[in-house]
């Protein structure tokens, strides 16, 4: 444990060292408050939720985690520190997690500062705080997906940009894999139980769920399941780069 919150007070000390975390953080409070605000016609709808502010959750994020994974490990490997971290007396498998627990955290920072947005819709109306409150938790657990997906594949390639293009894409494919336009090109030719599979994994639909107040385990499950998932073949990948 102690070799583990090392870990991870490293790799949050590397971000707030440079000014990536702070673009960041300036970028996601003004695309949300943008989103939230203007194309979420926050004040023309009259309604005390913040609907308009989760919907756009999943669209940053597509743009902005890939941004702070591609060099989680990336820039290990093209600066050589990797061969360093792994001479330390730890398993990579505590490496893994130390770094996505760092990221994690970074992004929970980064959700804990929309707070204003809270404040205000409590200001103008009387929302259901207890569905304002699963909503934040469901965007922390998605987020947490994301993370997991870029961790990995940043683990695969040198090159930071490749790493960002990759990431982004696939958590896109994972997001978009619910949508009606997607789904119907699978339910021409797809037998329904795979249309179904296809449905299940998209990232739109668990958290849509969560944020208009279904709260079933399910979802959360979901999201745990694809973090350990993406996190083993972390694992894998850098203990196979370890020897090539």
């Amino acid at each position: 444990m102690t070799v583990l919150l090392n870990i991870v007070k490293r790799e949050l000390a590397s971000y707030f060292s440079t000014p990536l975390a702070y673009v960041f953080i300036v970028i996601f409070l003004t695309l949300i408050g943008s989103f939230t605000f203007y194309l979420g016609n926050f004040f023309a709808r009259g309604q005390a939720d913040l609907n308009a502010f989760f919907t756009f959750h999943p669209w940053v994020y597509i743009l902005l985690i890939p941004a702070v994974t591609m060099r989680l490990w990336a820039e290990e490997r093209k600066t050589g520190t990797i061969e360093l971290l792994m001479t330390l007396p730890l398993t990579t498998t505590q490496a893994v997690i130390g770094k996505f627990f760092a990221a994690w955290i970074f992004i929970f920072i980064a959700l804990v500062l929309t707070f204003p947005i809270w404040i205000t819709v409590n200001y103008l109306g009387q929302p259901d705080n207890g569905v304002i409150l699963a909503g934040y938790v469901g965007s922390l657990f998605m987020s947490g997906a994301y993370l997991s997906i870029g961790s990995c594949i940043s683990a695969i390639t040198k090159n930071q940009v490749i790493a960002f293009v990759i990431a982004a894409t696939v958590c896109f494919i994972f997001t978009m894999s619910g949508v009606d336009i997607v789904l119907n090109f699978f339910k021409v030719w797809a037998p329904e139980f795979l249309v179904n599979i296809i449905s299940s994994m998209s990232f739109l639909v668990h958290f849509e769920s969560i944020t208009k107040g279904v709260i079933e385990i399910r979802d959360f499950l979901f999201y745990l399941s694809v973090i350990v998932f993406w996190l083993f073949l972390n694992v894998v990948v850098v203990e196979f780069k370890k020897f090539n």
